[in-house]
């Protein structure tokens, strides 16, 4: 017995979606493409946020008096979700930790990630596993021919008749031939290149990302079938398109990585069915994305704890521990203003700490060009890392090595050392992989940066 949105009735998809497009009576408006703001009239430049030529038209949409007069369903909160919620498995470990288990019937994924990082590959590889497990999969791709995606699909090994491909940029053409094929699963790629007829504007404006996008999340709920928009970012590494399409979905993941480097990493930022900000980790290879279940050992087996600037830090992403290595350089420098290069971290963190040492530690960077940087390729966010940052530096400006130490710790402005979360289990995940001196706050209130330096032999 298949899963039960198999069971779901896509002809009454297409007539409901057929009446919602013609029952709707449209006037026109104008919306900006930059920051969203509704006109009435055209001008050429927005009255918000100033920016020319960013009006664009967009029909708005009035309901007909028969849906005025349709009854809206009320249920009890006893009733509404009583059932249990059936998921089923992708078959890949790392995309089922980060869905929180599975797909869920009728949820809408938005997949975001920089161009190249491995979006197109890693949704290949799982409408692979899905059909490898009894599943049908369609795939509507705007960007790439059908032979384009036929030879990457060779490339990874993906052959059968499970897969379905279509290369189609009409939204509406896209949902009758989902309504035809009847998938388990529907992809689009991406929403930024398809677009509805009855829509002003080019496609990847406000207005056709907002109404390709509603079409298809209504299709979903509707049909109980999960759909997966990709979905480009912009030069600030924001989501393109209106932020209203993060809130519309149900699952937000980001996929990211050091392009030059094969770890990539699928975050989930939003999660209605389950937990938040859970990572799943990928190394892409020639045969595609292959699962890393051992990060720790891929990220710092290389350590050289005799080396100064080197320290490891056991960071935790989502319930994730991951074991990296932070290296710091200081160099001196003959330029007027010296360099401050920071990789993998948050770079307003690194400056901080640089000013915490030089007020309460007595090391001074004037002078100096400073690189600090994450081994591996991979963006830290947890806090834990100012202490190893700051004895990093202190170490490569000192030219003096730790050894094989692990630390974490929160440095704030006074220079004191706040703890961080989850410290047993970095205490554990560094002991496991050999380090065996961990250096964390103990949170007595006496835990300073100064004085953890002084006891690793770095002060002056």
């Amino acid at each position: 017995m298949g899963p039960p949105w198999q069971h779901s009735s896509w002809s009454s998809l297409s007539l409901r979606f057929s009446s919602y497009a013609v029952d709707n009576l449209r006037t026109v408006k104008y919306r900006c493409e930059v920051c969203g703001h509704e006109s009435a009239k055209w001008m050429g430049f927005c009255p918000q946020c100033k920016a020319d030529g960013a009006l664009v038209e967009v029909p708005s949409e009035r309901r007909s008096p028969r849906d005025k007069a349709r009854r809206a369903r009320v249920v009890t909160v006893g009733q509404a979700g009583a059932g249990e919620v059936v998921r089923r498995p992708v078959g890949i470990g790392e995309v089922d930790r980060v869905l929180g288990g599975g797909l869920v019937p009728g949820a809408a994924i938005l997949l975001s990630g920089e161009p190249g990082v491995g979006k197109s590959t890693l949704l290949l590889q799982v409408a692979a596993a899905l059909v490898a497990h009894g599943g049908r999969v369609l795939i509507a791709s705007a960007e790439e021919s059908l032979d384009q995606i036929g030879l990457r699909a060779r490339r990874l090994g993906i052959t059968g008749d499970g897969v379905l491909l279509s290369s189609e940029r009409d939204v509406d053409v896209i949902i009758a031939a989902a309504v035809e094929s009847q998938p388990d699963l529907l992809i689009v790629d991406s929403i930024q290149t398809i677009e509805a007829r009855e829509v002003g504007g080019a496609a990847g404006g406000v207005a056709q990302v907002r109404e390709s996008a509603a079409r298809l999340i209504h299709a979903a709920k509707e049909s109980g079938v999960p759909v997966v928009l990709v979905g480009h970012v912009t030069k600030d590494g924001g989501i393109a398109g209106p932020k209203l399409l993060e809130h519309s979905v149900d699952v937000v993941l980001y996929l990211e990585g050091d392009l030059d480097r094969g770890l990539r990493v699928l975050r989930g930022l939003k999660n209605r069915f389950g937990p938040t900000h859970q990572i799943g980790l990928f190394e892409m290879r020639e045969a595609g994305m292959t699962e890393v279940t051992d990060p720790a050992g891929l990220l710092a087996t290389d350590h050289l704890g005799e080396v100064p600037g080197s320290v490891v830090f056991p960071a935790v992403d989502g319930r994730r521990p991951l074991l990296v290595e932070v290296q710091a350089l200081v160099a001196g420098t003959s330029l007027p203003q010296p360099r401050r290069s920071v990789k993998g971290l948050e770079a307003a963190r690194v400056l901080q700490v640089l000013a915490v040492l030089e007020r309460h530690a007595g090391l001074s960077f004037d002078g100096k060009d400073v690189y600090v940087s994450v081994v591996g390729g991979l963006r830290v966010r947890d806090p834990g890392c100012d202490l190893p940052v700051a004895i990093a530096l202190a170490s490569s400006l000192l030219d003096r090595s730790v050894g094989a130490v692990a630390a974490w710790g929160e440095v704030g402005l006074t220079g004191e050392i706040r703890p961080v979360a989850h410290g047993d289990h970095r205490a554990v995940e560094a002991k496991r992989l050999g380090v065996h001196r961990a250096i964390g706050p103990r949170g007595n209130g006496h835990d300073r940066v100064d004085r953890v330096l002084g006891e690793l032999g770095l002060m002056k």
